[in-house]
């Protein structure tokens, strides 16, 4: 089972299971083909979208659970 950390590239995620764009868009990261998606980490990206990180990688991993 694959598994998403803080420290992945929001481009790195969409490689794992392209599946997950619509929990990074619900979580208002509509910019997920932009060149800061591809080198922006998890956790960098949810602290300028003022976000709590741990809630979304627990919503990440749980949906990549399942498939």
């Amino acid at each position: 089972m694959a598994q998403v950390t803080k420290e992945m590239t929001i481009g790195e995620i969409l490689q794992v299971d392209q599946g997950v764009a619509p929990i990074l868009m619900r979580a208002g990261m509509h910019c997920l083909g932009c060149p800061s998606a591809q080198h922006e980490s998890l956790a960098d990206a949810c602290t300028v979208h003022g976000m709590d990180s741990d809630v979304l990688l627990t919503q990440l991993n749980e949906y990549l659970a399942t498939v």
